[in-house]
């Protein structure tokens, strides 16, 4: 099991520790909680050690041809400065991650993968990398803190910072003497930012940050909020609503795709399946009773014929209903209801649009 470096900070706030993608992380704080944590994000701030991210460098002349042809998304399409959302699938269609990438310039780029699969990322971009290419695994040399909520740019302008930025782009900004990567990015739909420091540094950083959050109303906040969170966006989790066995398009991540381009890895599979049609998609449910859908529950139609299977699912603290991502045969449309069998209890879900609350990441 890894830590993070920031695990002492932790356990001295009595945190819930356990295992991510073989990191032992915070789930929640004592004297807040995953709901408290969750509702100060949506409505104030909130901070996140989210140092179990991979960090991985990919440098050379034909750095910007050769990503384009690995992930998914178009990296032609943003400048230097700004970030995208992207994936890496196998030849099958299936996805080995879902990742961000930093583009520096043509010649340099900075990935954050999934903790569990960056050193899968690292090994499938590395086996086809063109003389003149580095790929680095830089997972413990740098920290990420998530700082997400509608008063966090008020507070990093009350530490001294100018930190107004488009959505997806990034600068190299001091913070307490330090060097760090600010990005406006986050996976919880509010605005906010994440932070990249040097693994180093992270514990000075997060001191600072923490030391703020009591002028606005905020909380150190765990990874369990953090779910819940996403969720309620629809964003997807690699494991749950992304995997080997399941292709960008079954789970409506199509626009993550740059079909313009001539190729990439699993194009060939995935443009057969966009012309062929899915036989199962992604869909947003919410629970019409008081049912709390979890991931693994089994979706069955008003006839009792099972249909698809929850991938995620929670108690929305925004709605105080039950909400769940699953993927379920393809034709259900917003409006249709499907049954959850609830530890065999039924539970009535009505088909709705993602997000189930409104996004305000810009």
């Amino acid at each position: 099991m890894k830590n993070s470096p920031l695990s002492q900070k932790h356990i001295d706030l009595s945190a819930k520790m356990a295992d991510f993608g073989g990191w032992l992380m915070p789930i929640e704080y004592q004297g807040s909680g995953v709901l408290a944590e969750h509702n100060a994000v949506r409505n104030s701030v909130g901070l996140f050690d989210v140092s179990h991210l991979g960090k991985a460098s990919v440098r050379g002349k034909q750095a910007l041809s050769f990503l384009n042809q690995q992930f998914t998304n178009d990296l032609t399409r943003i400048s230097d400065g700004q970030a995208q959302y992207t994936l890496l699938c196998n030849e099958n269609g299936g996805v080995i991650d879902d990742l961000i990438v930093y583009r520096n310039s043509e010649e340099d780029f900075f990935l954050v993968p999934n903790a569990a699969n960056t050193s899968d990322v690292v090994a499938s971009i590395s086996q086809k990398a063109p003389a003149g290419v580095e790929i680095r695994n830089l997972h413990q040399e740098f920290a990420v803190l998530a700082l997400q909520g509608p008063k966090s740019l008020q507070l990093l302008e009350s530490i001294g910072l100018t930190a107004k930025m488009d959505y997806m782009s990034f600068a190299k900004m001091d913070i307490a003497g330090c060097e760090v990567i600010l990005c406006r990015t986050g996976y919880t739909g509010e605005y906010g930012f994440e932070i990249i420091p040097k693994w180093s540094d992270a514990e000075k950083i997060w001191e600072l940050l923490a030391a703020s959050l009591g002028s606005f109303d905020g909380l150190v906040c765990g990874l369990g909020a953090r779910d819940t969170l996403r969720t309620e966006m629809g964003y997807p989790l690699h494991g749950h609503e992304l995997s080997l066995e399941i292709t960008p398009l079954q789970a409506s991540a199509t626009w993550a795709i740059g079909w313009s381009k001539e190729s990439f890895t699993g194009s060939q599979v995935l443009r057969k399946e966009k012309a062929d049609g899915v036989t199962r998609s992604l869909r947003a449910l919410l629970s019409t009773d008081r049912g709390i859908p979890r991931a693994g529950m089994l979706v069955k139609n008003d006839r009792g014929d099972v249909v698809g299977e929850v991938t995620s699912g929670t108690f929305s603290p925004t709605l105080k209903k039950g909400i769940a991502l699953a993927l379920i045969s393809s034709g259900y449309a917003v409006g249709d209801r499907v049954v959850i069998d609830v530890r065999g209890r039924e539970s009535v879900c009505e088909v709705v649009k993602a997000p189930f609350v409104p996004s305000h990441v810009r």
